[in-house]
């Protein structure tokens, strides 16, 4: 039977990424206790991010193909494409990134800041796309490949936030077993870990990585793409796919797939005022920056159902924090006052 263990790994993070509880968030809420584990400082490669995780067991066989370009999508801000292209820098490749125009945002310097800067320092070719929101396979994505392809270069494809990748999910397999690791360290045992969920192979992994340590633990997936059947079809889908691979040796239940709605609002990418709150809440307690795409938007999710109970008073919460503060200059306008 196949094991997590028995696919390739690339380190690209520092190792295993920080735990902290959050005691004034805590205290604030006046229910469970919440802490946090930190992708958004897990490695030295362009700030870090949840999808380095999932690099890392891509890029052997971006290595073993003879690839010489990094070929991905994602909107203008993608936490993803600025990933992918600090990859390609360290391990010396080009990179093509397709950003589309996901987001309908005003701010006249959205095209220019923040992800997308970084990843034209880093060096990508950065293509604006006019095409809106989409998590499936774009148009515009295949034309990269192609167009990489007829002026003789080899090119890798990297779906949006890895998530179509068959291998995408290992990366947060490999999370859940690390977090059990650190449990042990701690002597904590975190009962329901909340997530955010777009693309959905970051929850789907961890979906797939608790289920094989037959523990009462809850992985709780707050929406943020505004299109919450999608979302939930592909989270189950990648989750599956994922514990073939780690040789989970049974079917993932219907229950073990959790994706709630209310708090993703109309449009991915747009905060709404729960999204703003929670940035400001979780910042002015803690000092812990969020942003307003994902995790202003799990953290809304977080902070309701501890409030209201539907996290148990007697839990211990693990809150996911992904990463992609480097979007919050696209979104400079919201925070002219505080």
């Amino acid at each position: 039977m196949p094991r997590l263990s028995d696919h390739p790994r690339y380190p690209l993070t520092f190792g295993p990424s920080p735990v902290h509880p959050l005691p004034r968030l805590s205290a604030e809420l006046g229910g469970a206790q919440v802490w946090a584990k930190r992708e958004d400082v897990n490695s030295g490669l362009a700030y870090g991010g949840n999808k380095l995780r999932k690099l890392e067991y891509i890029v052997p066989d971006v290595l073993a193909s003879g690839a010489d370009t990094l070929v991905s999508i994602g909107g203008v801000q993608s936490n993803h494409t600025r990933q992918v292209a600090a990859v390609a820098a360290h391990l010396g490749l080009d990179a093509v990134l397709v950003q589309e125009r996901w987001v309908d945002w005003p701010d006249v310097v959205n095209d220019r800041v923040g992800n997308i800067l970084l990843s034209r320092v880093m060096g990508a070719e950065v293509r604006l796309d006019p095409s809106g929101f989409g998590i499936g396979i774009k148009d515009s994505y295949e034309r990269a490949l192609e167009d990489v392809r007829a002026r003789g270069g080899v090119p890798y494809g990297i779906p949006a936030g890895a998530s179509e990748h068959p291998l995408g999910g290992l990366g947060f397999a490999g999370w859940a077993e690390e977090v059990q690791r650190q449990e042990e360290q701690l002597g904590v045992f975190f009962d329901t870990v909340v997530v955010c969920s777009v693309t959905g192979s970051t929850h789907a992994g961890m979906v797939a990585g608790f289920a094989g340590q037959d523990r009462p633990r809850r992985v709780l997936g707050i929406d943020a793409s505004a299109r919450i059947d999608a979302t939930r079809e592909q989270v189950g889908r990648i989750a599956r796919h994922t514990a073939e691979l780690v040789g989970l040796g049974r079917d993932l239940r219907d229950d073990e797939v959790t994706v709630l709605e209310g708090w993703a609002g109309e449009e991915y990418g747009i905060p709404v005022q729960s999204t703003l709150d929670a940035i400001r809440l979780v910042g002015r307690l803690e000092g812990v920056i969020l942003d307003t795409v994902y995790e202003g938007k799990s953290m809304a999710g977080l902070v309701d159902l501890v409030r209201s109970g539907e996290i148990p008073r007697d839990s211990t919460v693990l809150y996911a924090h992904l990463g992609g503060q480097q979007s919050l200059n696209a979104y400079s306008a919201l925070f002219t006052d505080g």
